[in-house]
């Protein structure tokens, strides 16, 4: 027979929305913080010249810019004030995760707890001020360097002023970000921080619709060709939320303990292992490493001699690794599974999870805690991260190919699509949460009239 709590959550459903009074505010607020990032992102930096930056970023376009153009929803093509957008901190909290992994001190630190998180979020804020500063400085000197070259005047008044004005104006815009993002993540409904990068993704999907469907009534692009990528985005997204919810379950065994009657019980629990454990971070790394030769080749412009050997391995880098070429998608997908099993190594420790489960008395049915509970960890990881490592090179490669065979530009890459759906799914589960424990709550109300009125 089933119990009170799982009649609640089959018969869970939105149609008790209105009356989660606090859901709706959470909701109507995360909106509205939604909506000043969209508005900050058309405020232009101070000194520059609006009507210039389009050309100047359209000789730029096919480097690392483009990707972070379009987790910052286009604040880079515009160079507003949050033109570096949140990737400094996701930077820098990367930096802070390898270093609390490797360096002993801040190992320690993050077993205390509470406090030791909050002092590892504090050198996350310190280093994203530290990232913003370089990368706002070599913004405005490369603004100005490669206007002058490209004959184009972007900086209305270039100089130390301009820059100071500059990197001060970016350093602000992003740390306001990550203040706004920890606002809705408190006061809203979800993870802000992961909430503004799918905003400015997502922001472009009108456009690219638009264009897309000109090109069909146009006669440019052939009908079939828009219905086969309808169905395959419709196809990746339904198998990006299929294998990101995939988890193997390792049943944990407790000893027997006494009971409130008196009787010794057996506890059982799971240990959760996800199937993708380094989530987005593999695509990120790949992709950027990928992309740095025609990055530095674009903003090196006049400076580097083609006749020279540096010219001409830079050019060779950079037609073997174009979009869609064999070789970058070789590497690209070589890089997404090297990044995959060096970054689940980092977040995922086999040896800290045994001591903890031998600590607290429990064990794997049929393995000996300790080494033999490690090593069994670490056997069971490396298998499901192998599945999960094909399952991202094929999202993350199927689009490349695809673009490269038809010509369209996709805004939708794979990295683009599992943000997209992760921070869908994750928000939608939030929700459901908070409409369950509405429910428990008035259940709870109920069950205290029922018992005055008795």
């Amino acid at each position: 027979m089933a119990s009170s709590a799982d009649n609640i959550a089959s018969n869970l459903s939105f149609a008790n929305f209105s009356k989660a009074t606090e859901l709706k505010n959470r909701i109507w607020f995360t909106i509205g913080a939604l909506i000043v990032f969209r508005f900050l992102s058309f405020v232009p930096l101070p000194g520059v010249n609006p009507l210039v930056l389009s050309q100047l970023y359209e000789q730029t376009q096919g480097g690392i810019l483009d990707l972070f153009n379009t987790f910052s929803g286009g604040s880079l093509e515009r160079m507003s004030l949050i033109a570096l957008g949140i990737m400094p901190y996701i930077t820098a909290s990367i930096v802070v995760q390898l270093a609390a992994s490797l360096h002993p001190a801040l190992a320690a630190m993050k077993k205390e707890g509470a406090s030791g998180r909050q002092k590892l979020n504090q050198y996350t804020r310190y280093g994203t001020v530290f990232l913003c500063a370089i990368q706002g400085w070599f913004l405005a000197t490369g603004l100005e360097a490669y206007g002058a070259q490209a004959g184009l005047q972007a900086v209305v008044m270039p100089g130390i002023m301009f820059r100071i004005v500059a990197v001060i104006s970016l350093v602000g815009g992003s740390m306001f970000l990550l203040w706004l993002g920890e606002q809705i993540t408190s006061r809203g409904i979800g993870n802000g921080v992961s909430l503004i990068i799918m905003a400015g993704i997502i922001s472009r999907f009108p456009s690219f619709t638009a264009n897309l469907f000109e090109g069909g009534r146009s006669g440019a692009i052939s009908p079939f060709v828009i219905i086969f990528f309808v169905a395959m985005i419709v196809g990746l997204v339904l198998l990006i939320c299929f294998m990101e919810r995939a988890q193997r379950r390792l049943l944990i065994q407790y000893p027997k303990r006494a009971s409130a009657r008196g009787m010794m019980q057996a506890d059982r629990s799971h240990l959760p292992l996800k199937l993708n454990t380094a989530g987005v971070i593999p695509p990120i790394f790949a992709s950027s490493l990928l992309l740095l030769p025609l990055t530095i080749t674009q903003f090196a412009g006049e400076g580097i001699n083609p006749d020279s050997t540096m010219g001409g391995v830079i050019n060779t880098l950079n037609f073997y690794l174009r979009h869609g070429q064999p070789l970058y998608m070789a590497l690209y997908a070589a890089g997404i599974i090297f990044f995959s099993f060096f970054y689940t190594a980092v977040v995922f420790n086999p040896e800290e999870t045994a001591e903890n489960l031998k600590k607290n008395g429990g064990f794997i049915p049929g393995i000996r805690p300790g080494k033999r509970t490690q090593d069994y960890l670490d056997y069971v990881l490396t298998r499901i991260t192998v599945v999960g490592a094909i399952y991202l090179t094929l999202v993350c490669v199927i689009p490349e190919y695809m673009i490269a065979q038809t010509g369209i530009p996709l805004f939708l890459g794979g990295t683009s699509l599992l943000i997209v759906v992760n921070v869908t799914v994750d928000t939608i589960s939030q929700i459901q949460s908070h409409l369950l424990a509405h429910q428990y709550g008035d259940l709870i109300k109920k069950a205290r009239l029922k018992g005055r009125l008795r």
